[in-house]
């Protein structure tokens, strides 16, 4: 059986005749005039002003996180149930991540529990989006005009989805996005961030290239920055996959549908599948996970996926069990069931934009060989 892999992505628009222009005009840097117009149209395509591209999601969040002007002491409300990356900029900066657990049915941050962990010293709430369905915002919103609070929104992983009809990444201080090759459009690696405020945008774009002066000579710098900065290569395949990406958001939900009408008998062996819907949006199936009843049979599942060559990653691993965050000092004695639960228990399929018709049957069905 030819193997699998957890993604795949879908290159077939016009990424090969934009690369060529860059190779054949000789802009390949982030002068190129491909970042400007993606990061254009990326914004106007989430009813946003200004779109900054970065050179990866985490950088995107680094950035987001000093132009707000969150550092030593201050604390930043986020899950515990994400990637790394939120928690790592957060703490590098000298501030400290305030978790709240998961909600057990959306696997989002639980809002209910984030008013409680407010304290002076709150500076942000930093949302991250898990895995195809977003954070319930509305509350978040009220929280944050309440107390005077920031929004960092963090939508790696919600290409096209909306909340309430409003796009995700609309709805932050400062909104970020990763365009990773596993997200819905990729640039191979990448990021931007987005925001309607003009003075935050400038310090974004400041950020991102080592903070040079527009009034200073060249190499005279006030403070420091990063280069983070996107290449007109990068932009040009991102510019190819935006033009695509109704399409791609039709395909990742055929293929969510196509997934929960083969495994849903699963629900009845103790499994949970991933919601279709909420009332204030339809999953986008960034991926499409499984938890599975105990931590035991789950890796017995994947196990046998793997022999037969089906590619599978498991879920997030907790930010207050992590080793580096112990290590730290952070979340001592800490407990968050829900997310523990959905780290031990929980992992994904093969959900890539490529996944062809065959590859989801051959997967659903040598889940049924080994669960019957």
């Amino acid at each position: 059986m030819k193997p699998i892999p957890v993604n795949t992505p879908l290159l077939k628009g016009n990424e090969l005749k934009y690369l060529s222009e860059c190779i054949s005009t000789g802009w390949i840097s982030s002068e190129g005039p491909f970042v400007g117009a993606f990061e254009k149209n990326f914004s106007t395509y989430n009813n946003r002003k200004y779109g900054i591209a970065v050179s990866n999601g985490s950088a995107a969040l680094d950035i987001a996180i000093k132009a707000l002007g969150i550092g030593a002491g201050d604390e930043v409300i986020m899950p515990t149930f994400t990637i790394i990356s939120p928690a790592q900029s957060v703490v590098t900066a000298g501030a400290i991540p305030v978790l709240v657990d998961s909600d057990p049915l959306t696997w989002n941050m639980d809002v209910t529990q984030i008013e409680a962990k407010i304290t002076a010293r709150t500076k942000a709430i930093l949302v991250v989006h898990i895995y195809g369905l977003p954070v319930d915002m509305d509350p978040v919103l009220a929280l944050a005009k309440k107390y005077k609070l920031k929004i960092i929104e963090d939508a790696a992983e919600m290409h096209g989805q909306t909340y309430n009809s409003k796009m995700c990444g609309s709805f932050g201080d400062i909104s970020i996005f990763s365009f990773y090759p596993n997200k819905h459009i990729t640039t191979g690696e990448g990021g931007m961030l987005l925001t309607d405020d003009e003075h935050l945008a400038t310090r974004c774009k400041k950020l991102r290239n080592l903070c040079f002066e527009p009034d200073e000579p060249r190499f005279v710098h006030n403070e420091l920055g990063w280069n983070y900065r996107m290449t007109n290569m990068q932009a040009a395949v991102g510019l190819a996959q935006l033009e695509q990406l109704e399409e791609f958001i039709s395909i990742k939900r055929n293929m969510g549908s196509n997934y929960h009408s083969a495994l849903s008998y699963l629900k009845q062996k103790g499994y949970q599948l991933p919601l279709t819907s909420t009332s204030y949006a339809e999953n986008i199936y960034w991926v499409f996970g499984i938890v599975a009843p105990t931590e035991s049979e789950k890796e017995d599942l994947i196990d046998y996926l793997t022999k037969h060559k089906i590619g599978t990653r498991p879920f997030f691993w907790c930010m207050h069990e992590q080793p580096v965050f112990k290590k730290m000092g952070l979340f001592k004695n800490e407990k968050y069931p829900v997310a523990e639960k959905l780290a031990r228990n929980g992992f994904y399929l093969p959900s890539g934009l490529g996944l062809t018709t065959d590859e989801l049957t051959a997967i659903t069905t040598c889940i049924h060989e080994k669960i019957v």
